[in-house]
């Protein structure tokens, strides 16, 4: 593994088979890069390129600007670690919202999408983006230990490997508040319900039977929305599916490269 850098963002890269494209791994509002590593060595061992970023305000990234965009943002590691082809992109719930909204902005770039227990985003209703943005002042009152230990059991399925949700807890202690402020207003302000139609890279959509989170329903949405999306469930995963199943998400992953290919 190497890593690399951008202007802002944290990049850890297992470079590996240059015939294929990079497959570049955006982690969810409570991770960081470190939370795709288990898919990424995964993907390694069966020849796959990855790059896995940590977002702004997330593990060694710096804090988002006050007029920063994330979208641009992973743009930027895209043309830095990929500038002569387009890479598949393999969010994970907020990244996931993060991939289909580069892909909109710049079709170009992107080759395919993977969305891993991920959503239209927490704008779709009022409701949603309130509750979303209400987490912002639970992070800022309690501290990010706290939430994690109340939430990470929800994250993953009831039969988790402990250690799975243990990682899971950690990951969330180290949540910083910018980071996640940030994350949390794009969540709230976003509604890609009705561009997913606009969506034209081939896609597959991937979510754990066991999420409560967003929920099976909303990747099926997805799914049937995006065209020609295909659609899988993870057994015995939660929200965390990356996580929890590597060597089933990494198989999957491997089978839609060779269909691009």
């Amino acid at each position: 593994m190497t890593t690399a850098s951008t202007t802002r963002l944290h990049v850890e890269v297992h470079p590996a088979d240059a015939t294929q494209p990079a497959v570049v791994m955006l982690h969810g509002i409570g991770g960081s890069a470190e939370s795709c590593a288990p898919l990424a060595e995964h993907l390694a061992a069966g020849g796959v390129a990855t790059a896995a970023v940590d977002a702004p305000g997330y593990g060694r990234s710096a804090d988002p600007a006050a007029t920063g965009d994330v979208v641009n943002d992973v743009i930027d590691v895209l043309d830095n670690i990929s500038s002569d082809r387009p890479v598949v992109i393999l969010g994970t719930s907020w990244g996931g919202v993060i991939a289909m909204s580069v892909a909109l902005r710049r079709p170009d770039r992107v080759a395919g999408l993977i969305l891993a227990d991920s959503t239209r985003g927490s704008g779709t209703s009022v409701e949603k983006a309130a509750a979303m943005r209400s987490r912002i002042t639970e992070l800022r009152e309690h501290g990010a230990s706290v939430v994690a230990a109340a939430r990470a059991t929800r994250l993953t399925a009831p039969e988790a490997d402990p250690e799975v949700t243990e990682q899971v807890r950690r990951s969330m202690s180290s949540v910083r508040v910018p980071g996640f402020t940030a994350a949390a207003e794009f969540m709230a302000a976003t509604d890609l319900g009705p561009q997913l139609t606009d969506i034209g890279c081939p896609t597959l959509v991937v979510v754990g039977e066991h999420d409560v989170i967003t929920g099976v329903d909303e990747s099926r949405l997805l799914a049937e929305r995006i065209p020609n999306a295909q659609f899988r469930i993870i057994a015995n995963a939660g929200h965390v599916a990356i996580q929890e199943q590597p060597a089933d998400v990494a198989a999957l992953v491997v089978e839609f490269l060779k269909e691009l290919s």
